[in-house]
């Protein structure tokens, strides 16, 4: 699996920590998001806790580029998202948790697209949401 996947979304719709945290919260995780979660400034580790361990992932916010190239299937799909949030993480199973948590929840509560962008596939929250719960379960 990737370590690396991109949210896409417009800028009114990116969320605030406690809206996100409430929409990772809905999912069923015991995942925290640090306070350091600031939308469009956070850049670096985000600490999370998962199940009261340490754990987080990199993020970082980017004004979208409307004349970078992009997978046709992307480009489609985009519309009027002008924020790419890229995260990425290690192979540790709570780090692939949050962020797949973090996505699932995006694409779920305010609207995002999200592409993983090391096996160049569209993925959805559904999807995301399956991967967390496996990532959770893992030893």
């Amino acid at each position: 699996m990737s370590r690396s996947q991109s949210a896409f979304l417009e800028r009114k719709d990116v969320p605030g920590r406690r809206d996100l945290q409430k929409a990772v919260d809905a999912l069923g995780f015991k995942i925290t998001l640090d306070d350091t979660y600031v939308p469009m400034k956070s850049s670096g580790y985000l600490p999370c806790t998962f199940d009261g361990e340490d754990s987080g992932f990199t993020i970082k916010f980017l004004e979208l580029d409307r004349v970078a190239e992009r997978p046709e299937a992307l480009q489609a799909v985009l519309g009027s998202r002008d924020v790419e949030i890229a995260f990425s993480w290690s192979g540790d199973p709570r780090e692939v948790c949050c962020a797949m948590a973090v996505g699932a929840a995006l694409a779920g509560n305010f609207g995002a697209i999200v592409y993983d962008t090391g096996d160049k596939v569209l993925v959805s929250g559904d999807e995301l949401l399956a991967k967390a719960r496996k990532a959770a379960s893992a030893p």
